[in-house]
């Protein structure tokens, strides 16, 4: 078992139909049930979906009312799923099967609803991303995929951020902690118990830029040299230029975010990651828009570190959150040199990807990272691993990313029982030494198995642990 400061990222206040505090699958009202069905029914027929179906069992996750982030919670929903590219084809079944069972152990079901993006999508849609898997996601509102691919220099947009962006995704959310048996690079990899909160819709990754030799990135050139006065910054010659918005709206969401999540689950503190000392007036607004929300909004709930060691000598209050700031290459090495003192941080978003990233290899690399990115009143969970398309359907490569991105989907639905099993079975199985073939050279006496037979032992492990 993990650590008790168990991840549970679903809406604080969140209705979970057909469940009390007694446990799932209490029955509703008549009134609620009828009401959920006319509501499912909506969502099913309201968009004429081209070229995919929605399942004809289950109903849709839909919120208690609308304005509000919190959900009603059928206990057979319906949820999307893209495969994505690559080894898609391989992790993405293992995960169903995975959280099917999990479900089903705990007196619930999945109606699974397959959607495309990517190269399956281009096949069916001649198109990367498909109205059809943007309206599923949108109206169905908990989802999964796996990798999807964007070529360095291609020209068209990454599919990952245009799926963030149509759907206002905007914070991308990565636990970060060892299970046992998993090798790692450090000696103390159990120290790593961390929650990054990364924005997830703007800084570089809004693809506001222009090509070398462009009319565009002339006439943006022109401007900061002639207009603005930089005239002696940018080195004679072509060059390709972006511009990095950091915005208030984008940064305070995304803070309180990391506070509510900090104060719901029992955290300690919540770190603003930044540049700021270099990047003043982009990352260094973020930095002060952060402190903006700790002080304004959360009264008593939370405080800052100055105010920690200045009136209170170190200690903070019962219960009480602690903001502080690092600066991002700093906050690199103290990953590795005080893991423990860090345990929920928020960022900008390229920092966010480079620091998770960068946390994710500590605890034994991508492959068992999960993720997902979540909005108000919606999710689409991911691994953070790439789509490495050359072991592309041979069933050797390793789930356990997609079904952990899966775990944060079943807790965002309040199923926490189900996702304890997932997380105690996997936990199980590879410590058992049962494992895909990246850990098996690695661990002495380990047993290869396939992506399936991997699969199929976590599965039988939940049956067994429930």
């Amino acid at each position: 078992m993990r650590n008790e400061r168990r991840a549970s990222p679903h809406p604080a206040g969140a209705a979970h139909a057909g469940e009390s505090g007694d446990g799932p699958g209490l029955a509703v009202s008549e009134a609620a049930r009828l009401y959920r069905w006319y509501r499912n029914a909506r969502a099913a027929v309201s968009y004429d979906y081209d070229q995919v179906s929605v399942p004809d069992e289950g109903e849709a996750v839909t919120l208690v009312e609308e304005g509000s982030d919190e959900l009603d919670v059928p206990d057979h929903p319906v949820v999307p799923i893209i495969y994505g590219d690559g080894i898609g084809v391989d992790v993405g079944p293992a995960a169903q099967q995975v959280l099917e069972a999990a479900a089903h152990a705990t007196g619930r079901d999945i109606s699974w609803m397959r959607v495309y993006a990517g190269e399956s999508a281009r096949e069916r849609y001649d198109e990367n991303l498909p109205d059809d898997t943007v309206e599923a996601i949108r109206r169905f509102r908990v989802g999964i995929k796996g990798p999807l691919t964007t070529p360095v220099g291609a020209g068209f947009r990454s599919l990952n951020v245009a799926l963030r962006k149509e759907l206002d995704l905007y914070t991308n959310m990565r636990p970060t902690y060892h299970i046992e048996g998993v090798p790692s690079p450090v000696t103390d990899p159990g120290a790593m118990d961390m929650v990054n909160f990364r924005e997830n819709t703007e800084d570089v990754y809004a693809g506001i830029e222009w090509e070398a030799g462009s009319e565009g990135a002339e006439q943006v050139r022109a401007f900061v040299e002639d207009e603005m006065g930089f005239d002696d910054t940018i080195h004679d010659g072509q060059v390709g230029i972006g511009i990095k918005p950091i915005t208030e709206f984008g940064t305070k969401r995304l803070v309180r975010k990391a506070v509510d999540y900090a104060l719901e689950n029992g955290r300690d503190s919540v770190t603003l990651i930044h540049k700021g000392n270099i990047m003043k007036f982009t990352e260094g607004q973020f930095r002060d828009w952060g402190y903006e929300v700790a002080r304004e909004e959360y009264g008593d709930e939370v405080i800052t570190e100055d105010t920690l060691w200045e009136e209170r000598d170190g200690e903070a209050p019962d219960g009480a959150v602690v903001v502080n700031d690092r600066i991002a290459d700093n906050m690199l090495q103290q990953l590795l040199t005080r893991t423990d003192q860090y345990d929920v941080l928020a960022m900008p978003n390229l920092n966010g990807d480079y620091l998770s990233d960068a946390a994710g290899a500590q605890i034994g690399g991508l492959g068992i990272a999960p993720g997902a990115n979540i909005g108000d009143g919606r999710i689409l969970a991911e691994p953070v691993h790439g789509s490495a398309p050359k072991y592309a359907g041979q069933d050797k490569v390793n789930p356990t990313a997609m079904i952990l991105s899966g775990r944060i989907m079943l807790e965002y639905l309040g199923w926490d029982d189900a996702a304890d099993l997932v997380y105690d079975a996997v936990e199980h199985t590879i410590s058992s030494g049962t494992v895909t073939y990246d850990l098996e050279r690695q661990i002495e006496g380990g047993e290869k198995a396939a992506t399936s037979e991997y699969a199929d032992t976590v599965a039988a492990e939940i049956e067994r642990l429930a």
